[in-house]
């Protein structure tokens, strides 16, 4: 048996990085939700402004949860998993919030007046994928749970195909349809901050598999 292995057994567990990352997930599923209510609602600028703000605190939250897992990494001894495995997956986690909270704050700087139907899909498909992260992430402190979190990441990896072909037609409708050059780039920033939010998310979930890979 190799040293780690025995350590892991004789160490009494330390469920502080399972906290940790079930705070972070639930922090960002929220700010999906958010985000996904933004880009559905025909709300007033106000209301708008709200929800923005609200993503960019959760955005906030999320990077002191991910501080607190680099601190955990350097004081202690025995980790759940491969430090690099935690250290990429809160990296992970917190570039999905980014690239959120990016797309929310273009909508404001770009005075985004009218969001398109691709647009929107986007955005459910960025909440959908988050969440089928956040029920594989609960599940990860027993990885006897490994059929069950391989389902969710198998639907990510489905998600985040879908979405590349939804931003690719999305593209050409935009050049085809849009006669403002301004508004075009506009719109196709945004676009691109939607669709590699839901690229950060397969990269989540390749984490995760890692993770599995490795421990089972």
């Amino acid at each position: 048996m190799k040293l780690d292995a025995i350590l892991h057994v004789l160490v009494p567990k330390d469920d502080t990085f399972f906290v940790l990352f079930e705070k972070d997930s639930d922090n960002l599923l929220l700010a999906a939700r958010i985000f996904k209510e933004l880009m559905a609602e025909q709300t007033s600028r106000e209301e708008r402004a709200q929800k923005i703000r609200r993503v960019e605190e959760l955005e906030h939250r999320g990077d002191e949860i991910t501080h607190q897992i680099y601190s955990a990494l350097g004081t202690t001894f025995i980790t759940p998993y491969d430090r690099e495995d935690i250290h990429a997956l809160a990296s992970t986690l917190d570039d999905i919030l980014d690239y959120i909270k990016g797309a929310s704050s273009r909508i404001v700087l770009y005075r985004v007046k009218k969001v398109t139907p691709e647009m929107e899909r986007l955005a459910v498909m960025i909440y959908e994928s988050v969440e089928q992260l956040n029920t594989a992430i609960g599940l990860l402190r027993n990885l006897k749970n490994a059929p069950a979190i391989k389902e969710c990441l198998v639907r990510v990896h489905s998600i985040e195909n879908e979405a590349d072909d939804l931003f690719e037609r999305a593209i050409a409708s935009l050049f085809e349809d849009e006669d403002d050059p301004i508004q075009l780039i506009k719109n196709k920033e945004l676009l691109v901050s939607l669709e590699t939010a839901t690229d950060q998310c397969e990269d989540v979930a390749n984490v995760i598999e890692t993770i599995i890979v490795k421990n089972t």
